[in-house]
Formats: structure tokens, sequence, C-alpha cells
């Protein structure tokens, strides 16, 4: 399998951390929630924590505070359609293909719920075929694109296709939920909106940079469920987010990694180009630590978490797409994702210079 395409895309409204704060401080929740949460919150906004801005699908911050089912529900019926097929069409045509060319497309969401599914809107609003192949993946989390990518590679290994439109869209802020629960909060001022898209295919195309699908791993770890999660309450989305998961995330990354290499019959020093998550700043530094990498190993993942915040299955996209736009070193690259399940997963990539 061959990546011959990747697009991005976000809302255009871009919010500060400093911006974030005046709105929360101004709200009707500041006054809801005890001093605890303002303490946190004032920590999380005015330190740094490897986020300056975020994309958020609202036209004032006001309106992230509008925090009822049916607000959130329309939000991602607005945008999650939109954002996905903005995407998609840039990856098209990166990949010099025409809609018409796709035989198959993998959508994959954590927040939101639409029947029938965001495949369809992408079917739509693209012109793909009437006999497209379309699949819907939920409740992946931030993990969710490696599983979208695995199952691209399982259609185009079956000889049934020869392009598989991969897409991965998030309206976290349809997935708001306020507490006084420092997950909870630290949440709502870590994420923002966006989608990735990637085109896969059979063959190589001879006029762009080949970036190869080499091997793959994955480990899922129900025990550590609660550790990350969405839950359901008052018909409303509500993110579980607890101290363990830079621990886990590094120890799961470390473990998916060395499989992958052991088998490859490489190491660590092998790897020139890292396109990770980054579900936050410790989340990064643990991953760091665990890997025994040097800060500007991960030097597109910060960047990206910086400007976008964690933009959960949406994300590594938009960090494979700045080591392209970068000419970041050919040579072998590691593609990792992790999230709820407790989840992490691990791709090696070949990439010519």
């Amino acid at each position: 399998m061959y990546l011959s395409g990747i697009g991005t895309a976000t809302p255009e409204a871009r919010y500060t951390k400093a911006e974030c704060l005046v709105a929360f401080q101004a709200s009707d929740w500041y006054a809801r929630l005890d001093s605890r949460a303002h303490l946190i919150a004032r920590t999380v906004l005015q330190r740094d924590n490897g986020i300056e801005a975020r994309r958020l699908a609202v036209d004032t911050l006001a309106e992230v505070f509008h925090i009822d089912p049916n607000t959130l529900a329309q939000r991602f019926v607005t945008h999650a359609p939109t954002l996905a097929a903005d995407a998609a069409r840039r990856a098209l045509a990166q990949a010099g293909l025409q809609p018409g060319d796709i035989d198959a497309v993998v959508v994959s969401t954590c927040t939101g719920y639409l029947c029938p599914g965001l495949s369809g809107y992408v079917v739509e609003s693209l012109g793909l075929r009437g006999d497209v192949q379309a699949f819907d993946l939920v409740g992946q989390g931030c993990a969710a694109a490696l599983p979208n990518l695995r199952l691209g590679y399982a259609l185009l290994a079956s000889n049934t296709c020869d392009h598989v439109l991969s897409v991965c869209v998030e309206v976290s802020s349809a997935a708001m939920y306020l507490d006084n629960d420092p997950g909870v909060l630290i949440s709502a001022c870590l994420f923002g909106d966006g989608a990735g898209a990637a085109v896969l295919s059979r063959h190589a195309t001879p006029s762009r940079r080949r970036i190869e699908w080499v091997d793959s791993s994955s480990l899922t770890i129900p025990a550590q469920r609660q550790a990350l999660k969405f839950e359901q309450r008052d018909g409303m989305l509500r993110n579980i987010l607890s101290r363990e998961v830079p621990a886990l995330a590094a120890q799961y990354a470390q473990q998916v990694l060395a499989t992958v290499l052991g088998r490859a019959g490489l190491n660590t020093d092998d790897i020139s180009a890292w396109i990770l998550h980054a579900g936050g700043r410790d989340v990064l530094l643990a991953v760091e630590r665990g890997l025994k990498l040097k800060a500007t190993d991960l030097r597109y993942s910060a960047a990206m978490l910086r400007e976008y915040g964690n933009l959960s299955s949406a994300f590594v996209y938009f960090v494979l797409e700045a080591a392209l736009a970068d000419d970041a070193p050919g040579g072998w690259w590691w593609l990792s994702s992790f999230g709820a399940g407790f989840s992490c997963h691990g791709a090696l990539l070949k990439v010519d210079e």
C-alpha cells in the first residue's frame, strides 16, 4: 500500500489560550464551577502546556459555552461533513486523482454520531461513484487513524480496490462538557476541531514522493479502558482523562514499536522521521522519554500540537503533512497513534528521498 495523497482541513476561526480563558471567565459556567476548577483552568490556559491556539467550529468563543445536547449535535452535523470533504478533496488533488477513481472510503470519528454515517456525506459531497464501498468506524478515539488505514490496507490487499480514501474527522467542540472534574476541564482546554485524509493506493505514483506502508502492529488493553474514554452523561459526551494516560501511552507505544522494528531487523536509530499523535505536552514528553528520543525527533508533533491542539484521530495526518512539507529525510518513518481502549497502534513506512 502507498499513501499517494494527504489533505487536512480545519475551521477558519483560530482561538488562543488567552482568548479561551477570557471567554471562560465571562461565561455563566465560571460561576457554576468551584474555585479549584478556576485554578485548573487558569493553570492550563496561562502556563506553557504545549498548545498556543486551536481551531474551533464556532463564530465566537461564547458559543462554546452553550452546552446542551441539541446544540452540540447540530454543531457536529453542520461541520463534520464539511471538514471531512475538504480534507478529502485536498488529498485527492495531491494524489492527482478524480472522485471516480476512488473504490472505497473509510471515515472515522468519535465526537458525534450520524445515521446514515459520515461516509455517505463524503460520497455525496465529493461525487464518488454510487458503487463505492463505504465504511464508518466509531468509538476508537484519538487512536482511530491507524485502524482506519489498516482497513484501507486490507481492502487494497483484497484486490477489490485500487484506491481507498481514508478520512478522520473530529468536531471536539461538539463533544464539550464542563464540570469540576480535573480531567474534564483539562480536556476542554486541549482539543481542537479538524479533519485529515489520505488516498491509499495499490501502486505508487511515479511523479510523487513514494510513501510505502511496510508493516504495522496494535495493542488493545481493556483493563485500562477507564483511563481514557467517553461516557454519556445528560445526553452528551463526557471525556474521561486520567493522570495515567502519559505513562500508558509511552509504555504501549514502546511495545508496538519494538514489535515492528524487531520483525524488520531495525532499531530506533534507523527511524528518520517520527509521525506521532500528541495527546498533550505531558504525553509527548512521556513518549519521548519512553522511546529514548531527542526533543527534535518529535518536532512535527510538537509544532502541530502548539498550533492546533489535540485534534484526536485527525492529528497524525497533520503531522505527516508537516513532515512532507518540510522535506523530512527519507528512509524509515514511524507512524503511531494511541487513545481510548486503551489502545496503541504503529506502522513502519518506507519513504523515498
